[in-house]
């Protein structure tokens, strides 16, 4: 059965469901949800592209961030834990990097926590001596050094509300066709609102991703010492839901297409929505966290060297006009177009209040 009528018959037999549970149901269904089916997402051949399946550049330059966090702690002992390693690209980058310092590379250990059996699978690949694989955080002792994310909590699974006399919930029914209903929303969607001291104008429309505050609690209780790095597209609050937003920011990727038709093509098409950063910072500092850099990827990867690295990698190109190409079709991609909407930040931990070089340069 495909997995629209596998919705289907689950809301025939239960009712509407939530939002939330829907688009869940469309990425992570065990047999048949677009994260979990035999295909790999990324690349020419996919639906989009990632920053780390561009250029090996982007990975190095985290990996020089990295290797700072590893000076100011100490120089000691040094654990990254990267969430969601997808193929492993990011993961094979950085190492690559941090070879090039022999004390930090003879100290390291790198753990990945990937739950896309697909992603697990193409990952074997790039699978290095420093690897270990890992279903939760729970799992890893001490980790003293950075948690790290690029591209994840936009595809953590959010609920969809709509501000009408009160705050309502949008849940997913049929009838003929999907149809959108709307139900009074819980406690906790109306608290993670109040809690950021956000108020909807009426008919504004948002996500909320409570999963997102879940994750980062959970990166707080299994960071000793150290930093959470995260990247990926969103705002901060004020941002967030600004009048020209009003629609939300639900999004579908498919064959490199952007659309915002959630009702089709289910299964098959990635759904994905803008990363509050605000409450990352807000349910960081109440777990222990505290916000030590935020800027926009293309100032994060400039004030760590972006131009300089790019061309001492471009040198070893023998054709000229080639590496030109290259070099400006990475600048743009990395700095204009993913560098304005990808955002950056650094959470610490029982650390100092020295500052990153990754957030030396502000953006505008």
């Amino acid at each position: 059965m495909e997995l629209s009528g596998i919705i289907i018959e689950r809301i025939n037999k239960e009712g509407p469901i939530s939002f939330r549970d829907y688009m869940e149901m469309c990425l992570y269904h065990p047999d048949s949800g677009y994260y979990t089916s035999p295909r790999n997402p990324i690349g020419v051949n996919g639906d989009f592209y990632t920053s780390s399946s561009l250029s090996s550049v982007f990975g190095a330059l985290i990996g020089r961030q990295m290797e700072e966090m590893w000076q100011i702690l100490g120089r000691d002992a040094f654990t990254i834990v990267e969430y969601g390693a997808g193929t492993g690209m990011l993961c094979r980058d950085i190492l690559s990097y941090l070879q090039g310092n022999e004390d930090l590379y003879a100290r390291l250990r790198y753990c990945i926590i990937e739950k896309s059996p697909r992603m697990a699978s193409i990952r074997e690949e790039h699978l290095h001596e420093k690897v270990c694989r890992y279903d939760r955080i729970e799992e890893i002792p001490a980790v003293n050094g950075c948690i790290l994310s690029n591209e994840l909590l936009d595809n953590f699974s959010v609920h969809r509300v709509v501000m009408k006399d009160e705050l309502m919930e949008v849940f997913v029914g049929y009838r003929d066709g999907f149809i959108e209903i709307l139900r009074p929303a819980g406690p906790a969607l109306k608290e993670y609102l109040s809690e950021l001291r956000v108020a909807l104008p009426r008919d504004f429309r948002a996500e909320i991703n409570l999963q997102a505050t879940g994750w980062i609690k959970e990166a707080a209780a299994g960071l000793n010492r150290g930093y959470v790095l995260t990247i990926d597209y969103g705002y901060e609050s004020s941002e967030l839901y600004k009048t020209c937003r009003s629609g939300g920011t639900l999004m579908c990727y498919r064959r490199h297409a952007v659309t915002d038709c959630l009702y089709e093509h289910i299964g098959e098409q990635d759904i994905t929505a803008h990363v509050n950063f605000s409450a990352l910072a807000h349910w960081g500092l109440k777990n222990g966290l505290t916000c030590c850099g935020y800027t926009d990827q293309c100032h994060f990867l400039l004030s760590l060297g972006f131009r300089d690295y790019l061309l001492e990698t471009m040198a070893h190109e023998k054709d000229i006009a080639t590496a030109a190409r290259k070099a400006s079709f990475l600048s743009h991609t990395l700095l204009m177009d993913m560098g304005s909407r990808f955002r950056v930040m650094a959470q610490r931990k029982n650390v100092g209040e020295e500052t990153l070089s990754g957030f030396r340069m502000k953006s505008a």
